[in-house]
Order: structure tokens, then sequence, then C-alpha cells
């Protein structure tokens, strides 16, 4: 019988893909006598810059190599990881960590407060994907004491102290990430790139230590994890919501809620002319009325999206952070309500005046494209179904699957359906801050709100967190119709929240589940010492 576990937030899963049984080696079976020490998982892609944190490797879970000095627990909680404590200073410009004395590098090294002071300061000028661009300055006072001194207050910054792994000042080096030393729960052992990524347990780590000597992760397409699944030749598989049909003799179905959202983003001023310093193009008259964002916001049946595409393993989106403690529900427009679609339009003009099924106003159609990665099948489903709900009520939606370079070069003329989430909350300030605008893929559809603005850098510079927390809010609804939300500007109608979806080895036992972000990365490693084998 097949068995579906579903947990309610905060959780996390485990996230990993099938592999062959060729490709394992001579990999234990879970059906030998007693229990394995060898798992056989695999996650999907690997880090394009290999596994160096200062890069951004680790950031959407545990660097698996390296020691973190903080870390979330399933509460969502900061607990210590390699820091024994820490404090900031009252104007929140200085962080004064002290580490533990026990934690040591795979090559026997230790640990030193010189080795964390090195890997923030690398970390803040290698240009990678982990933000430390506030670091002024990072200076180990001694051996187990660093402090983190901040060009300006950054509420947000504890959450590089939870993402950046430390590196060792005396072993890091252009080939690092290939070879990583670390101070973390395994070690690299091979890693055959395209293929597979064998690790093994560190003996030497101070923290809790994994049930398992060996773990062996494939890097295989869904196809290959649910054919290796099926024939028992792994552990666990990450598979989409869209493939989980069938049951897997031997293995439960674990559905888990995660911050991995989908959401359409609106291009939110009109086409004057202007581009970006690319010369791409830069608005959309369309997209840019308030109430063709508002009318799809509450046109789109975001539960039907949930049940249809997603096989019914999700939630309907209200926003990029639902469920967070910085979440405004009241921001939120939950039930679709056609009817109400219908009359914003017609009060804002957008009239079917020649009954060919389509609005316009003032000459032009309730007409634009919607944009997807053409080989993501899942975002083609929701934009194709997308459009079949705006139809009626008079907006005509072209879907259109093309390459993120294509996606690239028109996201700021054109509607475009992302995915993210974190459990940082400067995603957001990334995603609606003006200051962003046109920065990489941030705000790509220029967004700007001064009241929004103001809010947003409030809650970046509070130096209390509960503070933070209600400028986040007000920066989503103020509760008097300001707001980035869909009962505000309307600027982006989000869509559905994934369940991120396993099939996991009836034996294996995942412990404490965390709340997951959104999918690229191997958030799951983050709770992967407290696996254990049940039978």
């Amino acid at each position: 019988m097949r068995a579906t576990r579903k947990f309610s937030r905060p959780v996390a899963a485990g996230v990993v893909i099938a592999a062959a049984l060729t490709a394992c080696g001579d990999a234990e079976s879970s059906t030998s006598a007693g229990p394995p020490t060898e798992l056989r998982l695999a996650i999907g892609g690997e880090p394009d810059d290999g596994f160096d944190p200062t890069l951004g490797w680790g950031r959407y879970g545990s660097p698996l190599f390296q020691s973190t000095l903080l870390a979330r627990n399933a509460d969502l909680d900061v607990v210590p990881e390699l820091a024994t404590d820490w404090s900031i200073s009252d104007d929140g410009l200085v962080w004064t960590v002290d580490i533990r004395t026990d934690a040591r590098f795979s090559d026997g090294e230790p640990v030193t407060a010189a080795d964390v002071a090195y890997t923030f300061t690398t970390a803040s000028r290698s240009g990678g994907l982990t933000d430390v661009t506030a670091l002024a300055e990072a200076v180990a006072v001694d051996d187990d004491t660093v402090e983190l001194r901040l060009e300006r207050p950054q509420s947000t910054f504890v959450n590089r102290l939870i993402s950046l792994g430390i590196v060792p000042e005396h072993a890091h080096g252009p080939d690092y990430g290939r070879q990583p030393v670390g101070s973390g729960p395994f070690e690299l052992v091979q890693w055959d790139q395209g293929q597979q990524l064998i690790v093994e347990r560190n003996d030497d780590y101070y923290g809790e230590q994994s049930a398992f000597e060996r773990i062996v992760f494939q890097f295989t397409d869904e196809d290959a994890s649910i054919a290796a699944a099926s024939a028992g030749q792994v552990d666990m598989a990450a598979v989409p919501a869209a493939l989980t049909t069938g049951d897997i003799r031997g293995m439960d179905l674990v559905a888990v809620e995660s911050v991995d959202n989908r959401g359409l983003m609106f291009p939110y001023v009109q086409d004057d002319g202007r581009t970006t310093d690319a010369g791409l193009p830069i608005g959309n008259d369309v997209t840019a009325d308030r109430a063709i964002r508002r009318a799809v916001n509450v046109a789109v049946d975001r539960q039907a999206l949930v049940d249809g595409v997603l096989e019914g393993h999700g939630s309907p989106a209200t926003g990029p952070v639902d469920g967070l403690p910085w979440h405004e529900p009241e921001s939120a427009i939950e039930d679709a309500d056609p009817e109400t679609a219908e009359q914003l339009l017609d009060e804002a003009g957008w009239v079917d005046g020649d009954g060919d099924g389509v609005r316009e106003k003032d000459g032009v159609r309730a007409a634009f494209s919607l944009l997807y990665p053409a080989s993501d099948s899942l975002r083609q489903d929701l934009a194709l179904s997308v459009v079949d709900m705006l139809s009626p009520v008079g907006i005509e939606v072209t879907a259109e699957g093309v390459s993120w370079d294509g996606i690239y070069q028109r996201m700021h003329s054109d509607a475009v359906l992302f995915g993210w989430g974190s459990l940082d909350p400067t995603e957001m300030y990334n995603l609606y801050s003006s200051a962003q605008a046109g920065v990489e893929s941030w705000n790509p559809g220029f967004y700007s709100n001064p009241d929004v603005d103001a809010h947003l850098e409030a809650a970046m510079t509070a130096t209390d967190p509960e503070e933070a927390n209600r400028h986040w809010r007000a920066a989503q609804y103020d509760g008097e119709g300001t707001g980035f939300g869909p009962s505000g500007d309307a600027a982006w109608a989000w869509l559905v929240n994934l369940d991120h979806t396993y099939y996991v080895d009836e034996c294996l036992d995942l412990g404490a589940l965390l709340i997951e972000p959104h999918g690229h990365g191997w958030p799951i490693t983050a709770g992967i010492t407290g696996w254990r084998w049940t039978c």
C-alpha cells in the first residue's frame, strides 16, 4: 500500500534522486544482514563552481563538507553550530562570534577565528552567489573570537552565518572547489563529474555523527531516478509531483511542504522606449495597469492549479514568503473570483467593444505574453492553465516556452513565470526594492513604490528581529491599500507553493525535518546526520 506522509510547517524532507546500481559500485544492499553502512542517493545536478562556499556552495542547505557558524532547527530558531556564542552591537554594525575550540579540518589542522575571518572576507570579494556585500571587514580578535564588522546594519546578515561554510585559509585556492577541506560531517572521496559524488563520514566531526559511513550521490534525470527506485537500487528518490502517481514497493511517498514557489512576474512600468544599459526593452502597456494585475490575481484559481497541475502536492501561493514569520496573511487574495475580476476591468475601462472576447482600452488589447523555461514541464502546465483561466474574463495570454537566455532578454518587457523561495527575507527585498530593479534577475519588472521601499529598507536595517518582521509584513500590505502584494500593487501573481515529493525506503528514518527552500542545491543535506536505518 502506498504510504503518504504530509508534514505541517515547519518541515523538511529528503531530497535524493535515484541512481543505477551499477554506478554505485559495491554498495551494500538494504536487504543484507544488518543495517547498511552506505546510502545510495541522487540529488540532481552538481554545483557549477564545485564545493566552494565562498562561491555559493551550500547556500540552500548544509555545505556538507564544511561547518557553518549557526544553523536553523525544525522550528526555524537560530542555534549554534561551529559557534558557541554570538552577539550584536547596539548599532547593529558588529557581530561578535565565539567558536568552539575542538573543531578540526579534515587535514587535521584546527579551525580558528582567522579561518572564519578569511572565509567571510573572501566571500565578500568573490562575487559569488552568497551575498556578503554588507561586510566591511572580518577580524580575528583571538584564536576563537571573530568580529564581523558591517558597512551598515543588516537584519538578515544572520543568514550569512547560517549558510556560509567555513574554509581553511591554509588550504583554500583555485582547486578548492574540486578538493574541499572542511570541518563538516563528511569528506569528499571521489567526484566523477556528471555521474556521481562519493563521500565518507568524517569521524573527527565534533557534531552528531552520521549513522552511515559512506554516501553515494548520483546525478541522473527524473526517469532514471524512478526506474532505479522501482528496481530497489536506491534508498531515496526525489521526483516531481506529476510523476508520483504510482506505487513503489518498499518505499513510502513523502510529500513535504516547502517555501519553493512559482509566480507570475509583471512588467510594472509602461513601455515608453526605455532600455537597460545593455539595450534591453523595459515596460509593457498592458501589465503596467494595476487593474490588469489585480484582475489576474483575482481570476486565477490557485487551488485548481494545486489539484490539477501539482496532483494535490502543494498549496495556493499568496506571496513569496507564505507561512514564514515575516509573512503578512492580509495581503493575500486566496479564492478565485472571476466576477470581481471582470468588475475591476470594467471599472478601469477595459471592455470588449468588438465582441472578440478580448478587452481593449484606448486601442490597446488586454493581451500579453507569459514566458517560461521551455525545459520545465511544470511551469509549462502552470502557464497553460493560467491562459485558460484568464480567457473567460477577457485577458488574452500567450504562453511561450523559451530558453533562459531568451527570458533574460525579454524579462523586463514580458511577464515571466519564475520560481523562488528562501528562508532568508533578503530575497523579498531583492524582488521588490526599486534599488534592485533590473539587477541580474532581481526585480525584473522594475517595480517601484516609495512606501514599500521605506518598509523594505527599515526591515533590512532594523536591529530588532520583531521590528524587522513588522516592516517586512507592512511592505506586503500595510492595511490601508499599500504594499507589493495582491491586495496592494499586485506586482506579481503568485500561483503555488510546491510540496517536495520523495520516494523513501520504508526503513530510512529522516529524523528531525527542516522546512525546505527553493529546489536548487541540496537542501535535504541540512538534516543528513540525523538519518537512521530502522529495519
